[in-house]
């Protein structure tokens, strides 16, 4: 029977870091396989992984949920009819619902010989707060449905902040084992520990997301499965645009405690679920799929950047509403000299390393009303 382990996070949280963690501290020596789902049409995590030697097959445009249930399947049967692994990792897109991909797995457990194992969710504590605040529907449900939380950046945070952060995710999920160590002074036992605190809770919420999704199949659903599917996939140039009726206020992206001021009306799920016992009450009144809500552009480039010219840009997708609201940018790209470049960029935060050449160039990013024009005249050269 090969295990499966979901781990889930709001776009730019970590999960990559924290599987790499993972796989070398705590399933070292077992046969893995990854799954990919990235939010866009252009892939670009998967050469993490594959450079650490595991097998990766990667999944781009849309999230895995109901839309992509029936592809998703054929991929996890087909994984393990083919590579009979000890261990799935399933590593779904950062603006995915836990408990769409924790059910579409549970549906294949018997005809797959799969079960989970553990279900859990990587949050950056320094913005757990504000995407609560304003992406609450997606955010939320990845903290509701874990069995382990880890958080990521602690570091950078003083203890009040920590506390802070903690209430916040106790408000929606109370029993679930939160990681708060600093990932380089996390152990493999602290992190089984976490692991194993969390497994009776885990059964509790397959049973939950099993209920769930037979109600949830049963009324009128909220969103049509007949989709257009909302990508417009240009696919002579890889971009992804996704057109939403999502009303978002003018707003500042220099406060980051809110980046948007919606009113009541808003649909991002920005706005307080009320949780009875045990915080799991789900008969939300509206049902949101990602691509009403965030929009993914890519590209594929054979521009060569200079170091100085990508931190600019960066610089400019972070801290200016330039280009709409841009959660999560990541990429490679060739430099001038010849070398290679990643970079990763969330509000405030962007890292950018050397690494090994690929096959060409990729970028993609992630946000909601993103001015595709404007990435246009900056990426496409």
């Amino acid at each position: 029977m090969t295990k499966v382990d979901i781990i889930s996070g709001f776009l730019g949280a970590g999960k990559t870091t924290f599987i790499k963690e993972l796989i070398s501290k705590v399933y070292s020596g077992e046969k893995m396989v990854l799954i990919e789902n990235e939010f866009g049409e252009i892939g670009v995590d998967s050469r993490f992984m594959q450079d650490a030697g595991i097998e990766v097959t990667e999944m781009n445009s849309g999230c895995i949920c109901c839309t992509l249930v029936g592809d998703f399947a054929r991929a996890l049967k087909q994984v393990v009819d083919t590579y009979h692994p000890d261990r799935i990792i399933i590593e779904p897109s950062g603006v995915g619902k836990l408990s769409d991909v924790a059910k579409a797995v549970s549906d294949m457990q018997k005809e797959a010989q799969i079960e989970v194992d553990s279900l859990i969710t990587v949050v950056d504590g320094k913005k757990a707060k504000m995407y609560m605040k304003n992406f609450g529907e997606f955010f939320d449900n990845q903290i509701e449905y874990a069995n382990t939380i880890v958080l990521s950046r602690t570091q950078m945070m003083d203890e009040a902040k920590l506390k802070e952060c903690i209430e916040l995710l106790r408000e929606k999920n109370e029993e679930a084992a939160i990681v708060t160590t600093e990932w380089d002074k996390l152990s493999g036992d602290m992190i089984k520990a976490a692991l194993e605190q969390g497994h009776d809770l885990k059964k509790e919420m397959m049973e939950l997301i099993s209920h769930m999704h037979h109600e949830h199949h049963d009324h009128e659903h909220h969103h049509d499965h007949d989709h257009e599917h909302h990508h417009d996939h240009d696919h002579g140039h890889h971009h992804h645009d996704h057109e939403h009726d999502h009303d978002h206020e003018e707003h500042e992206h220099h406060d980051h405690e809110h980046h948007h001021d919606h009113g009541p009306d808003c649909t991002c799920g920005c706005h307080d679920h009320d949780h009875e016992e045990h915080h799991h009450d789900h008969e939300h009144e509206h049902h949101h799929h990602a691509d009403e809500v965030f929009t993914s552009w890519g590209i594929e480039t054979v521009h060569k950047f200079s170091r100085a010219e990508l931190e600019d840009l960066l610089k400019l997708l972070s801290m200016t509403q330039d280009f709409g609201t841009v959660l999560r940018a990541k990429g490679i790209v060739q430099t001038e000299e010849g070398g290679w470049l990643e970079f990763d960029m969330v509000p405030e935060e962007t890292e950018i390393r050397d690494c090994k050449p690929d096959y060409i160039g990729r970028i993609c990013v992630i946000g909601t009303e993103l001015k595709k024009d404007e990435l246009e005249k900056v990426f496409a050269k």
